[in-house]
């Protein structure tokens, strides 16, 4: 099975629709821009949001597993996939790609 690193590339917040829509709430993401985790053997990597590892599972599984290639070319690397939780508030985008376990530090 291959590392499969898991990197925030972004984060947003939407004011807007926080205050339309949703109740108060004291605690959110704490997630940071800029992150990085390891998905060693496909399994969430400690201290990973519940809820983004729903969405993100399945691809961080096929990779770790050799596989890749979503949705017949949509990446340039093969290997990889930007995906995003599915928080509609407080979307993160995450980057996932396979790496080899030497270049993890």
């Amino acid at each position: 099975m291959y590392t499969v690193k898991i990197t925030v590339i972004r984060k947003a917040c939407y004011t807007d629709l926080i205050e339309q829509y949703e109740n108060p709430i004291e605690h959110s993401c704490d997630i940071q821009l800029g992150q990085v985790f390891f998905a060693k053997d496909g399994q969430k990597p400690t201290g990973f949001c519940d809820s983004a590892w729903e969405t993100l599972s399945p691809f961080v599984q096929t990779l770790a597993q050799g596989g890749g290639n979503f949705y017949d070319g949509w990446m340039k690397n093969p290997h990889s996939a930007m995906l995003s939780c599915n928080d509609g508030f407080r979307p993160v985008s995450f980057f996932v790609e396979t790496i080899e376990d030497d270049k993890k530090e």
